[in-house]
């Protein structure tokens, strides 16, 4: 995926074969923010930060969790930082060098989505609907009788001027307000 905002492009890929042990990697990345663990992390983005056609700089993401994709709602990028939801994560980057703001565990399989609200953000995961305010910490967390996908995958999720709605494997329908608070 690619964006122009300013005057930097931005490119977003999928490197799920990365390597951080390897000298046979496709690309080789300035900054690395790959969450320590024990196993192949499932989900890896590398970012490139152009100017004028010139690379000034690059970072690769991953975390554990599920694997995410790359689509138009995995990530919001505004005018001085990038927010990607990756594995069980959100990473916040500095637009103009990568640098890692923050990062925050905002699901406990996966991170779909990520929506800006007043003062933050909302996040649409596999297994919770998570509030977090703009420093990445979470407001509040609500999860489901099961995981906040359709079989169809459609119309399981939607943000609305006052409330979010979130829809489960099974059809049922969640309903908070800003707050959290349940209110259907």
């Amino acid at each position: 995926m690619t964006f122009e905002i300013g005057k930097y492009k931005v490119e977003i890929i999928n490197e799920s074969d990365y390597n951080p042990e390897s000298k046979d990697n496709v690309f080789d990345y300035e900054n690395e923010y790959l969450t320590e663990s024990d196993f192949n992390l499932p989900t890896k983005f590398g970012i490139k930060l152009s100017e004028d056609g010139i690379e000034i700089s690059s970072a690769i993401i991953g975390a554990e969790g599920g694997a995410s994709g790359l689509h138009e709602t995995s990530q919001i990028i505004e005018s001085k930082r990038i927010l990607i939801c990756c594995s069980d994560t959100i990473f916040c980057l500095d637009l103009a060098t990568l640098n890692l703001n923050w990062k925050t565990e905002v699901d406990q399989a996966t991170a779909f989505e990520i929506f800006g609200i007043d003062n933050g953000y909302i996040i649409h995961g596999e297994l919770e609907i998570t509030r977090i305010d703009s420093s990445g910490k979470i407001i509040w967390q609500n999860s489901g009788a099961d995981i906040f996908v359709t079989a169809e995958g459609e119309d399981d999720f939607e943000i609305k001027e006052n409330y979010i709605r979130a829809t489960d494997w099974e059809k049922r329908n969640y309903v908070w307000d800003y707050n959290g608070k349940e209110i259907a």
